[in-house]
């Protein structure tokens, strides 16, 4: 099974949101930063790594918010894995997306997220 980390970045209230670009897979969904664990990584490990890749931002992942399975149609399942991110160095830069918003955690249902963040999301709350 493919490990997948999503970091949750808040600042000031908000929540960073990334939407994916038109040539990527799953083209202008809307996701949390993050990617796949390599071989042997800890997901604390790989998402400090994937923040780093993605938003140029040295990160310290806290706590794990939620797990859970989740297949895509046509596709072997992957664990998706939430934390934390509460302390970072650097502003986040876009390096890879076609953009990225701070967003209110009440708007978050307003963008078109990828179908694994929408159990999350459908939680309630992004916090632990």
């Amino acid at each position: 099974m493919t490990n997948v980390v999503a970091g949750i970045l808040e600042k000031d209230g908000k929540i960073l949101i990334c939407q994916r670009r038109e040539d990527q897979p799953h083209p202008l969904k809307w996701e949390f930063p993050g990617g796949k664990l390599e071989a042997g990584e800890s997901p604390e490990a790989a998402l400090t790594r994937e923040l780093y890749e993605e938003l140029g931002i040295e990160a310290e992942p806290g706590v794990e918010i939620t797990r859970y399975e989740f297949t895509y149609p046509e596709k072997k399942p992957i664990l998706l894995i939430f934390l934390k991110v509460s302390v970072w160095r650097n502003e986040p830069k876009n390096l890879i997306f076609k953009t990225m918003v701070w967003e209110s955690p009440e708007a978050l249902a307003g963008h078109d997220f990828l179908e694994g963040d929408r159990p999350f999301l459908n939680a309630g709350s992004i916090y632990p």
